[in-house]
């Protein structure tokens, strides 16, 4: 077991060193323990580190114990008035507000401060509520989100060297990646201890239903929005509708307007627990009536509705790769051709790649069936086949790249 707050994000790391000092107020946002308050503490830990003075930062963090059962603006108000009449006015005076979304009319004092010279303003959230219209529209131009994904493989190898009990086989450690997914808190836990990590997957699966999307969204149907949630979780990667969804729900005795599960789908998004991916047309294909598919943030929630069995082994490396294409700032889509599709067309700064994942190219038919849509497309944007196994890596007679799951993943770009 090991202190996740030992281990660096270098990704982040970097990102928020870089704001440092800007007139931006800075936005950690992403689902629940994904690490931004690691992050933001680690960030404070630098500075003092560096020699900058501690009366000159302030630091809350709203959701652990001690705080005030119900905390306003004007009690946050009063705290910061009362830290800046300590502080050095000859430099500046830098905020860290963490799990912010927890104190009523927070955006208030956030506007405050943000008027105020020598201010440095740094806020996390589990919501989006933190990008709420009225401060996004009070801010507009003048705020920096960063969002803080669940563990990379990248880094999930990089903590596992740092734990004792973690092994040091590649392989492995993918499986239990592909398997609990890469919430940092699961390195508080035995490897070997498979159902406690089961277990803590299931209690914040329930914290992010009960206090950012049924409390945020004021969903009263809680046993809906889980049975909503589980079943959309276990089918991800799929083309779906409203409908196709409100009938599953349906043969659960649950009979649900398709308006309804509209609101919970944006609720979970908002709680950055579920993406959708849309589809495009590609090499000409026109689309009058685009589907999507929805992707978890994570894949040990993703398993959680199936009881971890490995089921769908293929939607589970799509799940993968579509975060990882989220982490490395891309806009990510489904392609759509005639009879055919392409996993994730991405598009990122004027660069665009075509990626096809599979588990495996053993098979010539199999490897026929993911080649194909590639070859169709006649632009010259980098065509990469991604699978598990180390056959036919390489380059192929028409251009395709064929590359080893992990060894794309453990690619640092971004």
């Amino acid at each position: 077991m090991m202190d996740e707050h030992l281990i660096p994000r270098p990704l982040y790391d970097k990102k928020l060193d870089k704001s440092i000092g800007t007139s931006n107020i800075k936005v950690l946002t992403g689902v629940r323990r994904c690490g931004k308050s690691t992050l933001l503490l680690m960030l404070v830990d630098r500075m003092l580190t560096d020699g900058f003075p501690s009366q000159n930062i302030f630091y809350k963090r709203f959701d652990q114990f001690g705080m005030p059962i119900n905390p306003n603006a004007e009690w946050l108000l009063s705290e910061l008035s009362l830290a800046m009449d300590a502080s050095n006015p000859d430099i500046p005076f830098r905020v860290f507000l963490d799990e912010v979304q927890e104190v009523t009319s927070w955006e208030k004092v956030v506007r405050q401060l943000h008027t105020k010279r020598g201010v440095d303003v740094f806020i996390t959230g589990s919501n989006a509520h933190v990008l709420s219209s009225d401060l996004s529209t009070f801010l507009a131009g003048r705020y920096e989100q960063i969002e803080i994904y669940p563990l990379s493989f990248l880094e999930y190898r990089e903590f596992a060297s740092a734990t004792d009990d973690y092994p040091a086989d590649g392989n492995e450690l993918f499986r239990a990646f592909m398997t609990y997914g890469g919430m940092p808190g699961l390195f508080e836990l035995p490897f070997s201890q498979n159902q406690e990590r089961r277990d803590e997957l299931t209690s914040l699966f329930d914290a992010i239903i009960l206090n950012d999307v049924a409390r945020r969204a004021r969903v009263s149907d809680v046993d809906l929005l889980t049975k909503l949630i589980k079943y959309v979780y276990s089918t991800s990667g799929s083309l779906f509708s409203t409908n196709k969804i409100s009938n599953a729900l349906t043969s659960m005795g649950r009979k649900v307007k398709p308006e309804t599960i509209d609101n919970y789908l944006v609720a979970l998004e908002r709680a950055f627990a579920l993406y959708q991916c849309n589809q495009e047309g590609v090499a000409g294909k026109q689309i009058l009536r685009p589907l999507k598919k929805l992707y978890p943030v994570d894949t040990g929630f993703r398993n959680l509705p199936n009881g971890f069995s490995g089921v769908d082994l293929g939607f589970q490396l799509e799940n993968i790769v579509f975060v990882e294409l989220k982490r490395r700032e891309y806009n990510v889509c489904v392609g759509a051709m005639q009879n055919a599709e392409v996993n994730f067309v991405a598009t990122r700064r004027g660069e665009k790649e075509y990626l096809q994942v599979t588990t495996s190219l053993l098979d010539e038919t199999v490897f026929r069936r993911e080649l194909a849509p590639l070859e169709t497309i006649e632009d010259s944007f980098p065509k990469t086949i991604l699978t598990l196994d180390g056959w036919r890596t390489g380059i192929t007679p028409s251009g395709v790249k064929i590359m080893d799951m992990q060894e794309w993943l453990l690619e640092s770009r971004c």
